[in-house]
């Protein structure tokens, strides 16, 4: 694709995005369920300057006791979240987020691609067939963000 259809891809994700819907497809089964509950809530933010932001929260997330998260209060809400930061560049119709920031060591320094897809208001993104971060099964996953 041209640096020219780059640029209006990256013009089209500008701005705040809010989560509302979060869909696995398992492989091989092609089982399909909403992995992060029925009502997941994230945030998904691309600046103008290549920066970019996410925070996705499961749904039904239990609050600590206390002042101060247990150690299994505390690893349920990890397990319980998903958060990068990034810059991004767009080539052709996907996102390529290049972390440097996240929850999950794991992602810091690698490059997470997305699929963009566009209806309407509405953005989807999904990363190729991959081990979901949450559980390691092999799946492919649509996150639907609707703009702010």
């Amino acid at each position: 694709m041209s640096a020219e259809a780059n640029d209006k891809l990256r013009d089209r994700l500008i701005g705040t995005w809010k989560l509302i819907s979060a869909m696995r497809e398992e492989i091989p089964s092609g089982e399909k369920t909403p992995f992060l509950g029925e009502n997941p809530t994230g945030f998904l933010h691309y600046m103008p300057d290549g920066r970019m932001l996410a925070m996705i929260t499961r749904a039904g997330r239990k609050r600590p006791a206390g002042n101060v998260a247990t150690g299994a209060e505390a690893e349920g809400l990890i397990r319980s979240m998903i958060a990068y930061g990034a810059n991004y560049e767009c080539v052709g119709d996907e996102v390529l987020h290049h972390c440097d920031l996240s929850w999950n060591e794991k992602f810091t320094g690698t490059v997470q691609r997305r699929k963009v897809t566009f209806e309407g208001e509405r953005l989807t993104l999904s990363p190729p067939p991959s081990a979901d971060p949450l559980d390691g099964k092999m799946s492919v996953r649509r996150l639907t963000w609707e703009r702010v």
